[in-house]
């Protein structure tokens, strides 16, 4: 889906531009500030102007594909525009479920939505969908890697807070998989979420994520979050103009320090409730946002991440529409990473365990409906349409007793029994099946084989990096 004419993206596309070279970004690091200035650009206290040459030649440098690999080969991620990639809610300071209420994120919390993202294959990478407030901030970084690292072997996240436990977390990862340095920055093996301070600022630690995210090879997803009205202009195209310069920006930094590092362009641009000031999602804005925000990760030539997420309290049934409009507008705009696409309520405030396997049932649909459908002489069975008479059914067709037992989707969640059936089942509601999936698929869970000498090296470290005081967040 496009909102714009070609000529109206270049439009974009060089006003942006201007943005950067005559209005300049506010940069907080004097190293990235420093850097700037290296590869050209005009620096005046801690303003930073880029001419469109620079950006330019910048941004061109980066893949526009690459393999994030993780533990389990199985789980290693093709992104390029042909890929679409779901991750879950992330970053919520709460969770909630139907049996304990809501209540704030804990060590606890952060390992059972972990699990839960590990059972699910439709969920191609780790996000920190609850924040465990209950560890502390020196060593929150090295006791939720060891959660993630041992209780999954899908790619997993790491916070930009700091240079010390950026490079705790990355040396966790490389011994996770036995790998020296050298040989962890040969690929891609874990990535971060780089939001700028919109408008127009780059704050320490997310320039300094940039920057140590590049110099390790590693992948900076760079995501201005753009609410129209807010933060951003009030109109779409206003709000993408600004959100591709911080973008841009983002990117060109992460290639100024290593030519070629992996990046993604990030766009999350919804609109406020203009009575409250709150995010909503999910709007007609949002969904043109998306539109036009893939018109321009193209017009780049690299990945794009978008996301879903909702302002409703419950997961309700407006929690359910906000999604899957939002859901659609990524999925329509061409988005390669789709994030908080399960379980986010509240607009990020708080992770839901009943919404995150409701939202499984949907993105699982949505997947096997991208797949496609053959035409085969096999598929159409000619034979077949031809064994039944007119005014006949199909039930007991040969081509249909050959597929029945998988030919279509069986659902998650979704109760397909008639109002008698449903009744004398107890009358379930989709929320308490949710979840009794969710519980079961805890009570199931399983640690992945992992090699007993890279499990140890990883406990070793972290029991040492925490001994040791672990690593202060950068101001």
């Amino acid at each position: 889906m496009t909102v714009f004419s070609a000529d109206e993206v270049e439009h974009l596309h060089r006003t942006a531009l201007r943005v950067l070279a005559e209005l300049g970004i506010k940069v907080l690091l004097p190293e990235a500030r420093d850097l700037f200035r290296a590869a050209g650009a005009r620096v005046k206290d801690d303003m930073v102007f880029l001419d469109a040459a620079l950006v330019e030649e910048a941004v061109a440098k980066a893949p526009k594909a690459f393999t994030l690999h993780a533990r389990a080969p199985l789980f290693d991620m093709t992104v390029d525009e042909h890929t679409v990639h779901f991750g879950a809610g992330a970053g919520c300071p709460n969770v909630t479920d139907l049996e304990r209420g809501r209540r704030p994120g804990t060590l606890q919390a952060f390992r059972e939505t972990t699990r839960l993202q590990q059972q699910f294959d439709i969920i191609s990478k780790l996000t920190p969908s609850a924040e465990p407030q209950d560890s502390p901030v020196h060593i929150r970084h090295l006791e939720t890697m060891e959660i993630m690292l041992l209780d999954s072997d899908k790619t997993p996240w790491i916070f930009s807070r700091g240079r010390g436990q950026v490079e705790d977390s990355f040396r966790c990862v490389a011994l996770a998989k036995g790998l020296s340095d050298d040989a962890f920055c040969e690929g891609a093996h874990t990535f971060t979420v780089i939001n700028t301070n919109s408008p127009r600022q780059l704050d320490k630690p997310m320039s300094q994520g940039i920057i140590d995210f590049a110099r390790w090879n590693q992948v900076s997803v760079i995501t201005p979050f753009c609410l129209a009205g807010a933060m951003a202009p009030i109109t779409v195209a206003g709000a993408l103009t600004l959100s591709h310069a911080e973008a841009m920006a983002g990117i060109a930094l992460a290639q100024i320090v290593r030519p070629g590092a992996p990046v993604v362009y990030g766009a999350f641009s919804s609109n406020v409730d203009m009575k409250s000031g709150a995010p909503v999602f999910g709007t007609p804005e949002h969904l043109k946002a998306n539109f036009g925000a893939g018109q321009l990760a193209r017009h780049l030539g690299l990945p794009w991440r978008s996301a879903a997420g909702t302002a409703a309290n419950l997961a309700d049934s407006q929690a359910a529409n906000e999604t899957q409009l939002a859901l659609w507008g990524a999925l329509l705009g061409g988005a390669n990473f789709i994030y908080h696409a399960a379980g986010w309520l509240e607009g990020g405030l708080t992770f839901s365990m009943e919404k995150f396997i409701c939202d499984m049932e949907v993105l699982q649909t949505v997947a096997m409906a991208l797949q496609g459908a053959s035409a085969s002489d096999d598929e159409i069975g000619f034979d077949s349409l031809a064994q039944v008479e007119p005014g006949g059914h199909f039930f007991d067709a040969p081509q249909t007793m050959e597929r029945y037992k998988d030919a279509f989707y069986e659902p998650l969640v979704s109760d397909w029994s008639n109002y008698g059936q449903w009744t004398d089942a107890g009358a379930v509601p989709s929320e308490a099946r949710a979840t009794a999936i969710w519980k079961r698929a805890l009570a199931e869970f399983a640690q992945p084989a992992m090699d007993p000498s890279c499990r140890a090296a990883v406990l070793d470290f972290i029991a040492r990096r925490k001994a040791e005081g672990g690593a202060p967040l950068l101001d």
